[in-house]
């Protein structure tokens, strides 16, 4: 049993010495959860983003879609909710779409609309919410590319 508690202590300094104050008290909430926190506890990650995963983590959700640094925290947690939700979030977890867009995307899978029709990088969030809302109001002629 002391060999165990060395060694935790031993992990316990290095990841205070390597982390913030936030980013170490994100992994203290993770082993007072249960979670796994091999997962997050990595620098690479900022408290923000650890947050976001451990929250996933919690819910039993597949945080492998989004712990990547790539996404930042308000993408993460679009992707989260959008896995909370049950949605098929393949449709916009890429970096490449920025939060705002994330959740255009989003509330359209959740009202059952086809986003196909607007989920491109290419269109900017404010774009983006106004195809949604032609799509929900079936604004468009048949045949009509919903722009």
């Amino acid at each position: 049993m002391k060999i165990i508690y060395e060694k935790l202590e031993n992990q316990l300094r290095i990841i205070l010495n390597e982390t913030s104050v936030a980013q170490f008290n994100e992994i203290l909430s993770g082993i007072k959860r249960g979670v796994d926190i091999s997962i997050y506890a990595d620098t690479k990650y900022g408290w923000q983003q650890m947050r976001q995963i451990r929250f996933g983590l919690e819910r039993g959700l597949d945080v492998t879609v989004y712990a990547n640094p790539k996404y930042d925290s308000d993408q993460m947690s679009e992707i989260r909710w959008g896995l909370e939700r049950g949605l098929d979030v393949t449709v916009y977890a890429d970096p490449k779409f920025n939060y705002w867009q994330m959740d255009q995307i989003r509330e359209g899978l959740e009202q059952g609309l086809d986003v196909s029709a607007y989920a491109d990088p290419k269109y900017s969030w404010k774009k983006m919410c106004e195809i949604r809302t032609r799509l929900i109001f079936g604004e468009n002629r048949p045949g009509e590319v919903p722009l």
